[in-house]
Formats: structure tokens, C-alpha cells, sequence
């Protein structure tokens, strides 16, 4: 054989050698892939052959599977529409699916692990039993009231955002992000219908598909009070402490002066620290957070959750809805020295602090449940699909106690006295003791406020039974008296309809 004959040889030896490796890599480490892909279509008819699991709370069912007569045998569809949408998702066919839906879809699928003996049963009958149920903490009341009070807000305003947690348990009550959307035509077995569904809502510059109640970062103005008055009393000032207030007062290093709201507010050079919580002092605070120094404040904010990057709300201790970090933000000079001015504008909740609804529910909560911060979650139980095996069962964790007792019970008393007397009285509710924080936050020069409210229900023993956070954005002038209005209906509801812990 002459060299060019053993040339060609070589490479042909080389080329199937090559075209051998391939399809044992593809075999071996790539199969799982290709099968599981949403490209796959024969995986596609596979998977909807079996009837996918509900989504239930309080024993209504908010996602379900109906048989069609296509080739894809069942639909996903979601009776209540656009009230759950942010905490469900949705199952497209050729879209990458979201929420519960995404983070729930193998025990909804019924490909779970968990599910193996169904799956093995249905080789010997003949049968596809169908996916497993998947129940969350929900409470149908408060979340239809989030709903309805947010999307009806006597301010016309189109975007905002309401979480209501149990305090005890840190079970999810209510979660609720506006604009919403409806998923159904998201679930289409039309994949052009259901393409065009999905490229109108994410071109919509509302942003309906956001979830701004875990997802979006806002400036959180006087609700950030509390973190700074939790500092402030765990150095030895107390509810009856006298401050430094007045009507106005301009930091060092800066030529802006911050003053109170109204002129009425805080007009002495001193007031206690418990009035000036209760009438939202900004001269008061601001001066107290500059005393307290940058340090103290990042750290109590830090121990009531801000910073926090892995936090997710689903399961207990894993996956779920991704939830955004609330940050403190900068308070320095370039040279790494505390800029007063900016600790000053921070300590009252503005300059880059910024903070997610939950964030806020979670503040309120840990003050109502003696200190300790509860881990949230929204997915209660998960049965199988005859529901006589429950595979998960959520048991509450505590996240942290960003607070001891006695803070917390200073903290009480002074949200309380808020809701009495100051500027949170619309959240009051009959036979209730409540409390909470109003803010109203800056957003850009030319744009209106935002308006906030954080607060808690205790029943007639003192047991919490409900904290929630509204916002309101760019809600203007009565933002924040509107978002406690909306908190107080939803917290009643929660009442009467505490969900599932």
C-alpha cells in the first residue's frame, strides 16, 4: 500500500473513531437532554397524554387539566385568571413555563421521583394515573381582596404590589402584583396564538408579567423607620427617649435640608422617639440615624433580611419564586467615609435603600411574632394524584430574630400607636389590635411618590394572625394612606380566611 492510500486510511480510522465517540457522548451524557427537551415533540405529546395535577388552595382548584381532542390530549387552564397569576405561572407548550408551575412541574408531571410507584402500577394496568396535587398556603379570601382593593385603588393607580404572611409560620396568605395578566391564552396548545399572547404582555410597558411583589426593588421611605427605630432601641433609647426633631434640619456635607411632611409634624427641637414613629418625624430620624452611624443601620437591616440573595418562596428550604435582595445601598464617600447626608436621607428610607414588598410583610411580622422572622413559603402540602399519600408536608422554620422580645414589644407598641393616632388609622380594624408603618418614598424628580404601609393584626389574646406590606407606585399625594386602607381589607380577610399553614 503505497503513503497516500495509508493517508486516507488514517483518516477514515480517525473520522469513525471520531463519529463512534459522538454517539456514545450523546448516548451516554446527552440523552437525558434531548429526551427532556421542549424542542423534543414526541416528549411533548408524551408528557400531555397524562393529566397534569392541580394547583388547589383552600380546596378550590386554580390550575387544572381539561381533555381536548387534539393531539395533545389535555389543556392547562386556570379558572381564576389573572388573581393568581404571579404565584402560579403557566404550562405553555413551546414558551419556558413559570412560577409554581415551573418550579412544581415534575410532581405536577408526574415524573417526580416521589411518584415512581404510580408510574410502575400504570406499566401493569395500562393507565397514566395522572401527576400530583400540589396545595398552597393561600388564603382565597385575602388573596381575591389583594387583588380586587389593588386593581380598584381609589387612586386609579396602575402599579403596586401586596404580600400578607402568617407571622407564626411565615405560611404565605396573600401575594399579588398589579397589572396581572390571564395565563390561559399562555396555554394554548396554538403556539402562534400563544407566541402572540406572550410577545403582547412582554412589550407592554406596565409590565404585567413583573412580580413586583418579590421581584421589584423600590425606595421604601418612612416604612424603613422601624429598622433604624430597632437600632436606635437596642442602643439603650427608649420609646420615651427625647430626640433631636425640629421642622427642618440640613446634614453636613449638604446643601439639601430634609423636613417633616406637613409643618404640623415635629415642630419641637425634641421629641420622643415613640411620637416620632408615630407622626413619621424625617427631621427626627434622620438626625437619629446620622448619631446611630452607617454601620448600625446596615446591620439591623441586614438581620431583618435586606442583602439576602438566596431567598425563594415555594417549599421550605428549596426552590421557588426567586426572591430580589433589598439592599441598604451606599452611605459613603469615595475615600470610604460616612457621607452624613446620605446616611441621613438613607435612615428615613430614601437615598439607594431599596426593598421588595415581602421584605416589608417580613419587617411587620417579626415585630408582631415577638422578634422572630419566619421563613416564607407558598406551597403548603403535596398529595398524590388519588390524594391519599401526602409526599411533603411544610413544617415553619424560623429565618432568623433580627430582634429580642423586648424590642419587639417596644416596636409594637409604637406601630400601634400609628394606627391609633398617626398616619396609618385607616388600617384599623374592629375587635383587632393593629399595627404598622406608613411611607412615602421619592421616585424620581418629576414622577409622584410612592406610597407604603407594613403592618401586622394581633387577636384579643396578642397572637399575630396576619402582617402585610402594600405599595402603591407613583400614587401621589394620599399613596400611603390608601396602601394602609387596601392592607387593613386584606388583613380583615385574612381573618376570616387564614389559609393554609
Amino acid at each position: 500500500m503505497n503513503a497516500p492510500l495509508r493517508r486516507v486510511g488514517v483518516v477514515v480510522m480517525v473520522l469513525f473513531g471520531l463519529l463512534f465517540a459522538n454517539l456514545n457522548w450523546i448516548q451516554a451524557y446527552k440523552a437525558d437532554e434531548y429526551r427532556t427537551s421542549d424542542y423534543n415533540g414526541r416528549v411533548q405529546v408524551a408528557e400531555y397524554e397524562r393529566k397534569r395535577g392541580n394547583i388547589e388552595a383552600g380546596g378550590t382548584a386554580l390550575a387544572t387539566s381539561k381533555e381536548t381532542n387534539g393531539e395533545l390530549k389535555y389543556r392547562r387552564t386556570y379558572p381564576a385568571g389573572a388573581k393568581y397569576a404571579h404565584v402560579l405561572g403557566y404550562k405553555p407548550v413551546n414558551l419556558a413555563d413559570t412560577g409554581i408551575e415551573k418550579f412544581e412541574n415534575d410532581f405536577l408531571a408526574g415524573t417526580s421521583d416521589a411518584l415512581i410507584a404510580n408510574r410502575v402500577k400504570d406499566m401493569f394496568t395500562g393507565n397514566d394515573t395522572g401527576g400530583g396535587n400540589v396545595l398552597l398556603t393561600l388564603s382565597k379570601r385575602a388573596q381575591d381582596v389583594a387583588y380586587e382593593q389593588l386593581r380598584n385603588n381609589r387612586l386609579d393607580v396602575p402599579r403596586g404590589a401586596a404580600v400578607a404572611v402568617d407571622p407564626r409560620t411565615g405560611a404565605v396568605q396573600a401575594l399579588v402584583s398589579i397589572p396581572s395578566y390571564d395565563p390561559n391564552p399562555l396555554a394554548s396548545h396554538d403556539t402562534e396564538e400563544a407566541t402572540a399572547a406572550y410577545n403582547k404582555l412582554e412589550g407592554d410597558p406596565a409590565g404585567p408579567l413583573k412580580n413586583r411583589a418579590i421581584g421589584e426593588v423600590l425606595p421604601p421611605g418612612s416604612t424603613f423607620k422601624i429598622v433604624v427605630a430597632a437600632a436606635a432601641l437596642e442602643s439603650g433609647i427608649g420609646q420615651e427617649t427625647s430626640i433631636p426633631a425640629g421642622s427642618s434640619w440640613t446634614p453636613p456635607t449638604s446643601g439639601t435640608p430634609i423636613r417633616n411632611a406637613a409643618a404640623s409634624i415635629c415642630p419641637q427641637d425634641e421629641v420622643s422617639l415613640k411620637t416620632a414613629v408615630t407622626y413619621s418625624c424625617n427631621t427626627g430620624f434622620a438626625k437619629l440615624g446620622v448619631k446611630l452611624g452607617a454601620d448600625k443601620i446596615k446591620e439591623k437591616a441586614r438581620q431583618f433580611g435586606f442583602e439576602q440573595e438566596d431567598l425563594t418562596v415555594g417549599q421550605l428550604g428549596e426552590g421557588g419564586h426567586p426572591v430580589a435582595a433589598s439592599r441598604t445601598g451606599d452611605m459613603q464617600n469615595p475615600d470610604g467615609s460616612t457621607d452624613p447626608a446620605a446616611l441621613a436621607q438613607s435612615s428615613i428610607g430614601q437615598n439607594n435603600v431599596r426593598m421588595t414588598p415581602l421584605q416589608g410583610a417580613m419587617i411587620a411580622a417579626a415585630v408582631a411574632n415577638d422578634g422572630s422572622q419566619m421563613r416564607p413559603y407558598v406551597v403548603r402540602q403535596l398529595l398524590a394524584p388519588d390524594r391519599t399519600t401526602s409526599y411533603y408536608t411544610a413544617k415553619p422554620k424560623e429565618l432568623r430574630q433580627p430582634v429580642n422580645g423586648q424590642v419587639a414589644d417596644d416596636l409594637r407598641e409604637m406601630m400601634v400607636s400609628v394606627v391609633e393616632r398617626g398616619s396609618g388609622t385607616n388600617a384599623q380594624i374592629d375587635g383587632y389590635t393593629v399595627g404598622g408603618k406608613t411611607g412615602t418614598a421619592q421616585s424620581a424628580p418629576d414622577r409622584p411618590d410612592h406610597g407604603w404601609f407594613i403592618g401586622f393584626a394581633l387577636d384579643k389574646n396578642g397572637n399575630p394572625v396576619s402582617a402585610v406590606c402594600v405599595v402603591l407606585e407613583q400614587a401621589g399625594q394620599g399613596g400611603s394612606a390608601e396602601a394602609a386602607r387596601i392592607a387593613g381589607q386584606i388583613m380583615r380577610a385574612a381573618i376570616a380566611d387564614p389559609g393554609g399553614r
